[in-house]
């Protein structure tokens, strides 16, 4: 099983759930697909894109459910990363992880598999 993870602030989560879809964050949106990232590039991507953002969680999907519209796409450093096109189902987020800020102001993403 490949999981792939989603760093999100708490507000989109909690509006996620209340409709059952995750449409994705702005930058998701403006790129056209859901950002998600493997364990080992998450915390890089934490540190990248959402140093000094508290109140942050991370979603753990299983790759495998997402199907074909789960693409893996060369990106940051020539890594290929998960990027979801469509919507996230709110039923196939296995886990939800806090990602509290770290004394850099970095977040900090602990229990990642």
């Amino acid at each position: 099983m490949t999981l792939v993870y989603k760093i999100l602030p708490r507000a989109d989560w909690t509006a996620a759930q209340a409709v059952g879809v995750f449409a994705g964050a702005a930058i998701d949106l403006e790129d056209g697909y859901i950002h998600f990232s493997t364990a080992a590039q998450a915390q890089e991507t934490a540190r990248r894109h959402f140093a000094g953002q508290s109140d942050l969680l991370v979603l753990e999907v299983n790759g495998a459910a997402l199907g074909e519209a789960l693409v893996w796409e060369v990106s940051r450093g020539g890594q290929l990363f998960p990027h979801l096109y469509g919507v996230l189902d709110v039923s196939l987020v296995r886990a939800v992880y806090e990602a509290p800020l770290g004394a850099d102001g970095t977040p900090v993403l602990e229990g990642l598999a």
